[in-house]
């Protein structure tokens, strides 16, 4: 069994978790992991059930530090001896901030984006169903079975129309505005694993995982959360998304209001069909 293993884990309030692994800690809060080696480390101090990861800085410069509060006390102390005895000698002028990594798997603003439109579509995929059974009920015999398939299939296809514009054009709106107010880096990849790292403005390293073979992309994030990373477009799928985007919205959006003006002549008595 290694010595890793046979630590404590200590769990603080408000869901922190604070565990050994293989080679140094792991931080786990709400949203969030930080992973800190041992050679990060300067000392690990414990005050009642407070325990105090503290960084190792260079001198004349503040130390950072992590904290996992209301552990249990026991345990603190006896995950503290452990950690302290197999923290390797200091080096001068090592900033151990720098070497700390932070993965949030809180979403970001595309994530949160494209769930949202996700719930709008079928919102509109139960309103297109909703006309197509007004129109079947306000139509007469045989041709208004036939006009509620005619509406549904269309109101279907218009939906989708809305759904592919959409996805087009508001990320594309949503990363020009990210490159004029973002910070834009250069994330490099993990040992070919899909996880890409970046450091942000306060010397954080963060990851990301992205499907891309690339061992380098260009990702902006927000300076006032920099876990809320984008990896930016290259310029032909830019061009495609503005091109493409706004005919698949308009055509969507016309579709629908098509469908729309079909089922209120059938109610007057107007049937298309």
């Amino acid at each position: 069994m290694s010595i890793t293993s046979s630590m404590p884990v200590l769990r603080g309030r408000g869901g922190t978790v604070l565990s050994a692994v293989r080679g140094g800690l792991v931080l786990e809060r709400p949203g969030e992991q930080v992973m800190i080696p041992f050679r990060a480390i300067a000392r690990v101090h414990v005050e009642a059930c407070e325990v105090t990861v503290q960084l190792r800085a260079p001198a004349g410069t503040a130390p950072s530090v992590h904290r996992i509060e209301e552990a249990s006390a026991a345990a603190a102390a006896a995950f503290a001896d452990a950690v302290n005895v197999l923290l390797p000698d200091p080096v001068e002028g090592v900033d151990g901030s720098l070497l700390v990594e932070v993965r949030t798997f809180t979403r970001t603003w595309l994530q949160r984006f494209r769930r949202t439109l996700g719930r709008v579509l079928l919102g509109c995929l139960g309103g297109v169903l909703v006309l197509s059974v007004t129109n079947a009920v306000a139509g007469d015999g045989d041709a208004a079975v036939t006009g509620a398939l005619f509406v549904a299939a269309s109101g279907a296809m218009a939906v989708v129309g809305i759904g592919l514009g959409a996805v087009c054009v508001v990320p594309w709106f949503h990363e020009t505005r990210r490159r004029r107010r973002g910070v834009t880096v250069v994330a490099e990849q993990v040992d070919g694993t899909g996880t890409y790292r970046y450091t942000d403005g306060a010397g954080t390293t963060r990851a990301f995982s992205h499907p891309s073979p690339a061992p380098s992309l260009q990702a902006c994030y927000d300076p006032r959360d920099p876990s809320d990373v984008l990896v930016l477009q290259d310029r032909s799928s830019r061009l495609l998304d503005i091109t493409l985007g706004p005919c698949f919205l308009l055509a969507g959006l016309g579709g629908i209001a098509v469908v729309v003006g079909l089922v209120v002549m059938t109610i007057l008595g107007k049937p298309f069909l």
